[in-house]
């Protein structure tokens, strides 16, 4: 995931989770909005519950990887946030990308 395509700005990740839609399973919820961009921007959001800052930080690099190996699958035209949940420790790699790659699947044939 490229510097550009990241959300950083709190205004906007605060307006994409109150305004957006979302769907969840175990290990994610994803909020989504349309947006002006014609390529999909993302936010990420690890909670202090989930471990120290090295956890943290390995889980984030492991979301970027997963989204940059599976990029064709998300929508244009959208911003999305993707805040991991406690059962994301618990798995490992390849199925948290599958976990991953099944909510996006659902979100990108919801109307």
């Amino acid at each position: 995931m490229k510097r550009y395509e990241m959300i950083k700005s709190k205004e906007v990740f605060n307006s994409i989770i109150k305004n957006g839609n979302k769907n969840k399973n175990d290990s994610y919820i994803i909020f989504y909005t349309k947006s002006e961009n014609y390529k999909p921007n993302f936010g990420l959001a690890v909670s202090k519950k989930l471990g120290n800052s090295v956890t943290r930080n390995k889980i984030k690099r492991q979301i970027r990887n997963i989204i940059d190996n599976n990029k064709l699958l998300f929508k244009n035209n959208y911003n999305y946030i993707i805040m991991v949940r406690k059962d994301f420790i618990n798995n490992n790699y390849k199925v948290n990308e599958e976990l991953m790659i099944d909510l996006i699947r659902k979100v990108k044939y919801e109307k």
